[in-house]
């Protein structure tokens, strides 16, 4: 259990959580987990539960706390929300946001830093931790072009000029991504993003840890109350959550790009896993499929230290704190988005 900026978030699986006076009481076969006062909670995220009592329900609905209930690998299931909530005043404000391109830039440009700051500081530990493994001044030298397409972000008010800016950083990524792979490299090269189908093995690992990424995310925005369709760099699409993908931006490389490096590094995974079918496409078969879901289950409850609320959560948590921060400067209460950065 994890409490962040007001909510709750319950993780430990297979809890049953009742109402004990003013308190939330989490128990596990009978042994109580933790007690936590009703008074100075927002809303409240239960992870793969056994039940809540009715008592617990009706309280939080009195006090308008919102409960949302999500499975243990992190999908979206439903929300119980009070009769009077002050979210349709947040999710209008995103919606005017997301009408102004200008205002969408000015949020967008810091997904975007954050972004550009995690990938760099990837291709940095990489250098650390193998120097004599890797082209040192290479990678460096994209390390220096990222940096300067940081302070490039922070000028911009078009986003299509911010686009543009993040592509040519993207490049700049790409082009050294393949350096990471040490291990297996006969059969997991990259030589470029390819998606729709993906053409090899490590597009096909990136594209399935991006929607599982992206699913996080989804979860996160819609626990606080957010649109997660509605986004600012990614314009409106039917049926793509666009802010889910905004968000992920800062998350891409240092969240899922390092775990697949990290599978094939440690072959986790090996090529065997993988097919090609008659159009080119790439596919994992289930065995594959599974040891990548249940790593990446794993990887979640890794702990990790983060840099704006100064504490540590679980990786996990990480979308969920950055969408609590996200609704925090939407509402006011925050004068800029922070964007998550890992060193």
């Amino acid at each position: 259990m994890k409490k962040l900026l007001n909510t709750l978030f319950v993780s430990t699986p297979d809890v049953y959580v009742s109402l004990d006076g003013e308190n939330i009481v989490v128990k596990k076969d009978s042994e109580s987990l933790g007690r936590y006062p009703l008074h100075n909670l927002e809303s409240i995220c239960i992870f793969g539960y056994a039940g809540i009592s009715p008592a617990f329900m009706g309280a939080c609905v009195d006090r308008n706390i919102a409960i949302t209930f999500i499975t243990k690998n992190g999908r979206y299931l439903a929300r119980v929300i009070g009769e009077t909530r002050g979210n349709v005043v947040l999710r209008k404000e995103q919606y005017r946001i997301s009408d102004d391109e200008r205002r969408s830039a000015l949020v967008s440009r810091n997904f975007i830093i954050g972004k550009i700051y995690n990938s760099k500081w990837i291709l940095e530990r990489a250098t650390r931790d193998y120097p004599l493994r890797l082209d040192v001044e290479k990678i460096k030298a994209v390390s220096i072009s990222l940096s300067q397409s940081m302070r490039a972000v922070r000028t911009v008010e078009e986003l299509d000029t911010l686009r543009g800016v993040e592509g040519n950083a993207a490049v700049q990524y790409n082009s050294v991504f393949n350096d990471l792979i040490l291990q297996q490299k006969d059969h997991f090269f990259f030589n470029g993003r390819n998606k729709r189908p993906p053409l090899d093995n490590v597009n096909a690992l990136l594209s399935f840890t991006y929607t599982l990424l992206s699913n996080d995310m989804k979860s996160a925005l819609e626990a606080v109350g957010l649109d997660a369709y509605v986004g600012f760099l990614h314009r409106d699409r039917p049926g793509r959550a666009s802010l889910a993908l905004d968000m992920m931006e800062e998350l891409r490389s240092v969240y899922a790009d390092r775990f697949v490096i990290s599978l094939i590094n440690k072959k986790v995974i090996n090529h065997k896993g993988f097919y090609k079918k008659e159009n080119g496409a790439v596919i994992m078969d289930d065995d594959t499929r599974k040891k990548v879901i249940t790593a990446w289950q794993e990887r979640k409850q890794e702990k990790i230290h983060h840099p704006f609320l100064d504490e540590k959560i679980s990786w996990g948590l990480v979308p969920y704190a950055q969408a609590l921060l996200l609704a925090r400067f939407i509402r006011g209460d925050l004068d800029e988005y922070p964007p998550f950065f890992w060193k």
